[in-house]
């Protein structure tokens, strides 16, 4: 939110100069004091704008100095919508778990966002990734439909022979056999040696997936107030999609 220029300077008075001009637009970090005390209403409950603040504190703003100062403002904003959506998956996960029984550990502080690996943020996106740093909610739920998922002896060989490079044995690394060339059966690792892991894999996979899919559905119902909408939802001037 930027202070408009001001519209109407008072004429000079005897002796006085006329008050400068205000300084130009510059970005705020925080909605203007007569903003809603709420970000989002989740099932008829308010989430208060305070724990949204409170995240946007622990993780570090664009460098001022970096950008023209509208530039700033939008990112400013998106930052609000972004760290919004954290928190409404925050909020999510902790009603999820008491429908399921699940008890998650203690909340830890928002600054754990900082800990977000890139890699994360690659396989998840930046929403889901801080949402699982910051909420042990939804690190609780996550953990409960992966469990849930059963991986079945066919999906794991089926894995296996559609990525062999991935199975080669040290010794054929070594002598840079092609997997999908003329490599001998003993150039890789039997599927045995590998099968607790590969259906680990498979089913931390299948877990993330079950966690998008509840994801959509939760916030589906999700209301927004103003400058706290999905930072993807074309209904504001600043969306943008990206992962």
């Amino acid at each position: 939110m930027s202070h408009p220029t001001d519209r109407t300077t008072p004429p000079a008075t005897a002796g006085h100069p006329p008050p400068p001009p205000h300084p130009a637009p510059h970005p705020h970090p925080h909605p203007e004091p007569d903003a809603p005390a709420h970000a989002a209403v989740v099932a008829g409950r308010a989430v208060a704008r305070e724990r949204v603040d409170a995240l946007l504190a622990a993780v570090p703003a664009r460098d001022p100095e970096s950008g023209r100062p509208e530039s700033l403002a939008r990112a400013e904003r998106q930052r609000r919508r972004w760290a919004t959506q954290v928190v409404v998956a925050d909020e999510l996960a902790r009603r999820a778990c008491r429908e399921r029984g699940l008890a998650p550990p203690a909340r830890d502080a928002p600054a754990r966002l900082l800990a977000v690996a890139g890699s994360e943020v690659a396989d998840l996106g930046s929403i889901v990734a801080a949402a699982l740093a910051h909420s042990p909610s939804a690190r609780a739920l996550l953990a409960a439909l992966e469990a849930a998922e059963e991986v079945p002896e066919a999906d794991v060989a089926d894995y296996y022979a559609r990525n062999r490079d991935r199975y080669l044995t040290p010794d054929a690394l070594r002598r840079g056999v092609d997997p999908f060339g003329r490599a001998a059966p003993d150039d890789f690792l039997p599927l045995a040696s590998v099968r607790e892991a590969l259906a680990g894999e498979l089913r931390r996979a299948a877990g993330r997936r079950a966690f998008f899919a509840w994801f959509d559905r939760a916030r589906a119902d999700v209301t927004y107030t103003p400058g706290h909408e999905h930072p993807g939802d074309p209904g504001h001037p600043d969306h943008e999609h990206r992962h």
